[in-house]
């Protein structure tokens, strides 16, 4: 397809809200339950290297920036 395909089919959607409200249903990526990916960091949202430790769910980078501001004094 396309780039003048897919802004066809948008210009469409948008004029038609009932199949826009389906195709968004649809399209959206579904809510996880388990995996990898249900653990995000909560200060930058990466997914992966995930620290869930002692309630820190920070990443791995996240943690090594803030970790002398958290308390913890061996990490350096």
């Amino acid at each position: 397809m396309t780039v003048t395909n897919h802004k066809k089919v948008f210009r469409q959607l948008n004029a038609k809200p009932v199949k826009l409200k389906k195709f968004l249903k649809h399209s959206s990526p579904k809510e996880r339950s388990c995996g990898i990916s249900r653990k995000r960091c909560e200060r930058c949202g990466r997914a992966g290297a995930h620290i869930e430790k002692y309630g820190l769910n920070l990443c791995r980078q996240c943690f090594r920036e803030t970790a002398t501001s958290l308390g913890f004094k061996k990490y350096i």
